[in-house]
């Protein structure tokens, strides 16, 4: 992500993959949403979309639930257990459907796992436990004494269906709640050898607990089982990969040992893998992705907050600095790039919405470059529910589409101005791609004087957005002005370029 005007950046390949979150955290329930997913997968294939990665299929504690509370992974709607047979998203027979329909229309599928703590508990338990400072969960701030805890997961719908294993205190490092008094506090279970995880984000002190029973991953039964489930699934369901929650709070070795055994055992080496590091330190991600051994994408969370301020500062953000300590800048391989998602968007624990002003700006800057691997939201795409509901990203879908069409081969940057920056990617001829010149402005209207080549020489190139109304005709040098409106983003192609008549006449 070079700032120096004319850096040049290879990038050739048939097509470009774009991801795109398949929920918002406020999705309509009562079982509809796998049907969605299935009636929309022709349209979004017609936008670029290549993957999608759906909420967690599995089992909650509750059948509304948005599915982070997980019960049974191995219930996918298909048993009737907490509620009912189906999730809030719909039965397995419905997500198999969606799935079978999505890979028809060339999308393959990454479920999200949530592979840190359980919920819903069929039955509490007596065990020693220790209570630790929520602040620094190394400091105990009781003696033992023995609690009562909700640990007992016997999976009675189920029964030995697909894993035989049942769950109990041993199982687990940590609970937050003690039936007996009805306390609340951070206890930490007591065993042989049993303690925090120590490959874990060091946030007070250490963040091997998040919430409800933490799952200790150092247990072999427990390590077992959910390698395990991850061979099965993707068996299952014909799954492309993974999205994992809350890997701060998961051993690091065993989230490796995880993707290396899945990938070994299913015959899938390059099965994708994602892990939500919701931290805004470059220095700390790196670390993580340098422990693993192993190829393993992060979202790009530093920029997310780059954008966020981004957003709130306007013209007074230097657009230069957009990419400074992110992780698409220091490891573009492993970096999927996001606007916002199902934790930063409005009415949640970690609320930081993007500004819509600046959210075309914020796709443009994820879509149109070769680096990374772009996630686009589905609350962008087609808005939010909730109390307080967003409205869709203006022309979000052309955006996409001019990803799928027009952004290949060189890039060349123009990358020398607070308020007004710009790039070219010059197309891949071997492949029929045309390519585009975009330019971005955080202030009043700008331009940006950029090099298509002379091949392009007296060709006329208009915005295929159709938020910039004049056309630009390419010197015999190969040079154009290429203008942008204040505050927005210009995507200017040749007309008659391949693939424009998906834009309409503009």
């Amino acid at each position: 992500m070079s700032g120096e005007a004319n850096a040049a950046y290879s990038s050739s390949k048939a097509q470009n993959y774009t991801m795109i979150q398949a929920f918002e955290w406020y999705c309509e329930g009562g079982g509809v949403h796998w049907k969605k997913l299935a009636k929309r997968a022709p349209e979004l294939a017609s936008f670029g979309i290549t993957a999608m990665w759906i909420p967690p299929p599995t089992k909650a504690a509750g059948q509304e639930s948005v599915g982070y509370d997980v019960y049974d992974l191995y219930d996918l709607g298909e048993f009737d257990q907490k509620g009912g047979k189906r999730t809030k998203y719909g039965t397995k027979q419905e997500l198999e459907e969606a799935i079978k329909v999505a890979k028809e229309h060339g999308i393959v599928t990454y479920v999200d796992a949530v592979l840190n703590h359980r919920f819903g508990a069929d039955n509490a338990e007596t065990f020693a436990a220790i209570e630790v400072d929520s602040d620094d969960r190394t400091k105990e701030i009781s003696e033992v004494y023995d609690i009562k805890g909700w640990t007992g997961f016997v999976f009675a719908g189920r029964g030995d269906k697909y894993s035989k294993f049942k769950w109990n205190f041993n199982h687990f490092t940590g609970v937050d709640y003690n039936e007996n008094d009805g306390k609340t506090s951070i206890f930490r279970i007591q065993g042989d050898g049993k303690y925090w995880a120590e490959g874990v984000d060091t946030e007070n002190q250490n963040y091997d607990y998040l919430m409800g029973a933490d799952i200790d991953h150092n247990h072999p039964e427990t390590s077992q089982d959910i390698i395990n489930w991850g061979k099965w699934i993707v068996k299952e369901l014909g799954v492309a990969g993974f999205r994992f929650d809350a890997i701060k709070h998961i051993d690091k070795s065993f989230i490796a040992y995880f993707v290396k055994t899945i990938r070994a055992e299913t015959d899938k080496p390059k099965l994708f893998t994602v892990g939500e590091f919701w931290k805004d330190s470059i220095e700390d991600i790196e670390a993580y992705l340098e422990s693993l051994g192993t190829q393993f994408s992060i979202f790009d969370a530093p920029l997310h907050y780059n954008f966020k301020e981004a957003g709130d500062r306007a013209q007074e953000y230097d657009l230069r600095a957009i990419w400074d300590g992110t992780v698409v800048q220091k490891r573009p391989i492993d970096a999927v790039t996001l606007v916002d998602n199902h934790d930063t968007q409005v009415g949640q624990a970690l609320e930081s919405w993007v500004s819509p002003t600046f959210k075309p700006l914020a796709y443009a800057l994820i879509l149109l470059r070769p680096d990374g691997y772009p996630c686009v939201f589905w609350g962008d795409l087609y808005g939010t529910g909730g109390d307080n509901p967003q409205e869709p990203v203006s022309q979000l879908a052309d955006l996409i589409r001019a990803r799928k069409l027009f952004a290949y081969g060189e890039l060349r940057d123009y990358w020398d101005h607070p308020n007004c920056v710009g790039w070219v990617r010059t197309g891949d001829q071997e492949n029929g791609r045309d390519g585009c010149a975009v330019v971005l402005c955080n202030g009043e209207e700008g331009f940006k004087r950029m090099e298509v080549g002379k091949e392009h020489a007296n060709e006329k190139w208009t915005d295929i957005l159709g938020w910039h109304q004049d056309e630009v005709v390419i010197g015999e040098d190969g040079w154009g002005d290429f203008r942008c409106s204040a505050r927005s983003v210009s995507v200017w192609v040749k007309e008659g370029a391949k693939g424009r008549e998906e834009f309409g006449k503009k």
